[in-house]
């Protein structure tokens, strides 16, 4: 009825009207600027509003609706583009941890000065990537960091090896190598000779800490953890067996916190070693290469079959990581027992003072300690 109503004229006015004064079109014009209305107050809100129209286009995921599944295809775009963040950081840190894995100790003792000591963890290796786990590998990465120690005392000259543990010429070796030396002489792998100073002793543990004079710029080596080390791990050994400097020999560590019993008497060790025989040293009750003397010291050693002769003191006993996880310092030698020189050579008996022993005997080498 009300669709007859307004055609009549009569629409929501009973009293007679103008047939020339059409009603509809005045409701129109309001009706139809309506969507126009909807649309002005999109430029008066700030920025913010403005992105609404961008965010709801309905003809366009009507479009794409049509082709694909308007939900995965919303949301897929979404969720790669936040995945592709954490996938291209995760890459980027195992990138990063690949390349400090082999310098990371390195890197640390450069960038913190030259009396830093670089020490290294289980995880991280000094040895070239194509060659780890190889004897080679880690004779190429360790061997620049291995001197020879030629000492002079009243008591006679004696020859050792000794390990460099800052680039400016801090090197570890064994007590019996230098002490009570008048005169020390050292060279490093490339030929260059040095002349060094003892700065601090430790007999107990037959420890000395030597300085070079004017010396930059050195390979160090890279302290391991002998907390770590297994019986059966094997091990590479570097030093100057009578004066050979850089000779390198491997094994396995064949046992561990062996007691052995050293002399601190540098003249008694001195005139065995001139005599052909290593350094005197117990274990078991028995004695080797001679006579200890009355004054000795006893410490836990790591033992190795790698081949130790005299001269090997003071060097290192190395993992296959290239970390220096013991100091060379007793090794049984058949020609200091009375035999003939052809029995002379390692028989498998070697002892290492364990690194760990080192770094916490450091501070006082360092601070001239003279035990």
């Amino acid at each position: 009825m009300t669709e007859s109503l307004r055609p009549s004229g009569e629409y929501g006015n009973p009293a007679p009207v103008d047939p020339e004064w059409p009603p509809p079109p005045a409701y129109a014009p309001p009706r139809q600027p309506a969507p126009e209305s909807a649309q002005e107050p999109a430029p008066q809100p700030s920025s913010a509003f403005t992105q609404e129209p961008v965010t709801e286009p309905a003809p366009r995921p009507a479009s794409k609706f049509a082709q694909e599944p308007a939900p995965e295809f919303a949301q897929g775009p979404v969720k790669r583009k936040r995945a592709r963040g954490p996938a291209a950081l995760l890459a980027a840190v195992a990138i990063v941890a690949a390349a400090v894995g082999g310098g990371t100790a390195y890197g640390i003792q450069e960038l913190t000065g030259n009396g830093t000591v670089a020490a290294g963890s289980a995880g991280t290796t000094v040895v070239p990537v194509g060659k780890k786990g190889t004897v080679s590998g880690v004779a190429e990465a360790v061997t620049p960091s291995i001197v020879e120690i030629s000492a002079t005392s009243n008591a006679g000259s004696s020859t050792g090896s000794g390990v460099i543990i800052t680039s400016d010429g801090e090197i570890v070796t064994n007590n019996h190598v230098v002490s009570g030396a008048s005169s020390i002489e050292v060279r490093t792998s490339d030929g260059t000779t040095y002349t060094a100073e003892t700065v601090g002793t430790d007999s107990s543990k037959d420890l000395a800490l030597i300085k070079l004079q004017d010396a930059s710029g050195l390979q160090t080596a890279t302290l391991g953890d002998s907390d770590g080390v297994r019986v059966g791990d094997q091990v590479v050994a570097i030093g100057s067996p009578e004066g050979l400097t850089g000779t390198v020999t491997s094994g396995i560590v064949s046992a561990l916190d062996r007691d052995v019993t050293v002399s601190t008497d540098e003249g008694e060790g001195q005139r065995q070693q001139r005599q052909g025989g290593g350094w005197p040293f117990e274990y078991g009750g028995q004695e080797f290469n001679g006579d200890t003397g009355s004054s000795t010291t006893t410490y836990q050693a790591i033992q190795t079959d790698a081949s130790l002769n005299p001269g090997n003191s003071g060097g290192a006993l190395i993992d296959m990581n290239g970390h220096v996880i013991g100091i060379n310092s007793a090794m049984y030698s058949a020609s200091g027992s009375g035999s003939s020189s052809s029995d002379a050579g390692s028989v498998g008996l070697g002892f290492a003072i364990p690194v760990n022993t080192v770094k916490s005997d450091l501070s006082a080498l360092r601070s001239g300690s003279t035990t």
